[in-house]
């Protein structure tokens, strides 16, 4: 099957959860001075964040479906699992936003982003068997240090949610901006196969 319906839709459904996200965002009921906007900072640095999160689940897909060649039934149900994850960004991000990083709210945060890492981490898996082990994915993914790591660390961000959330959400941050980097990796063999 052709990829061009899968990115399509996920490239809707990812639009629609920014969407969602910044309809979370609301005008300050009281008052028209900076101390009005401050009452909305939790909620405005939550979706600060998640939208980093998003922009960089959106920007890897991107980049994951330029080395793939086809889809099957297996890689459309793994890519609907991740978009699932995806999905519950907005939810997550708006609770632990109106409850000021309360424990349990940056805990279930920190599940999704687990939860979000592993359904990528099982398109990706997917694709590579479908495309073999020479596949422009498996090469350029290589030994995936990144996503080994990311993992690790949401599980202690979960388990500090309960000691100190501010730890937790550092965590989180930290995740975030190591992601951020850019990652050249698919990229750069994309490169090198249309220079052979």
């Amino acid at each position: 099957m052709e990829k061009n319906r899968l990115e399509a839709f996920s490239d809707g459904v990812i639009a629609i959860i920014i969407t969602i996200m910044v309809l979370e965002l609301k005008v300050p009921e009281h008052g028209n001075g900076l101390a009005a906007l401050k009452e909305l900072l939790p909620v405005f640095l939550s979706y600060v964040l998640s939208f980093v999160y998003v922009g960089i689940y959106w920007n890897n897909h991107h980049h994951m479906f330029q080395s793939t060649k086809k889809v099957n039934g297996g890689i459309l149900w793994a890519n609907l699992h991740s978009l699932f994850w995806l999905s519950l960004f907005p939810f997550t991000t708006a609770w632990v936003g109106e409850n000021h990083l309360a424990p349990t709210p940056v805990a279930v945060y920190g599940g999704v982003l687990l939860m979000a890492a592993v359904s990528y981490f099982i398109l990706q898996n997917r694709i590579i068997a479908q495309q073999g082990p020479n596949s422009l994915l498996k090469t350029a993914v290589g030994k995936d240090c990144k996503g080994k790591i990311s993992p690790v660390l949401y599980v202690a961000g979960i388990a500090f949610a309960f000691v100190n959330t501010w730890i937790a959400v550092g965590l989180y941050v930290f995740v975030a901006l190591m992601w951020l980097v850019p990652d050249r990796r698919i990229e750069r063999v994309l490169t090198e196969q249309e220079k052979e």
